[in-house]
């Protein structure tokens, strides 16, 4: 049954668009600021690839208006993590980290002008 589940979603149209689709051309014309973040635990999205490869696609854009961050000791979710494995998830008390809250805020307020 486990194989039969896992050769319907290879074969799943919508699966292998995800797999296969590559955002860079897409932030390449992004205009508008942008905060991007990752947690530095992060398993499921390794953070100095994707924070590079959105950089880069953002440079080559004409997007000045960026800024990149990757916070220590983060996972996937932005909670506090021993390993950033998605099985510690649930034990994690944390929603999540103040810190990126209040990035993400000051962010806001500075790009808005406020």
């Amino acid at each position: 049954m486990v194989e039969q589940l896992k050769a319907m979603t290879a074969t799943d149209p919508w699966f292998r668009y995800f797999l296969t689709y590559d955002p860079a051309e897409t932030i390449e014309q992004v205009t508008v600021p942008v905060l991007a973040i990752n947690g530095e635990k992060d398993l499921q999205v390794p953070h100095e690839e994707n924070l590079r490869e959105i950089e880069a696609a953002l440079v080559r854009g004409g997007n000045t208006r960026y800024e990149i961050r990757a916070f220590p000791d983060l996972n996937h979710l932005f909670q506090h993590a021993e390993t950033g494995a998605p099985s510690e998830y649930q034990a994690i008390e944390e929603t999540w980290s103040v810190e990126v809250m209040e990035v993400i805020a000051d962010w806001i307020l500075k790009t808005v002008g406020r």
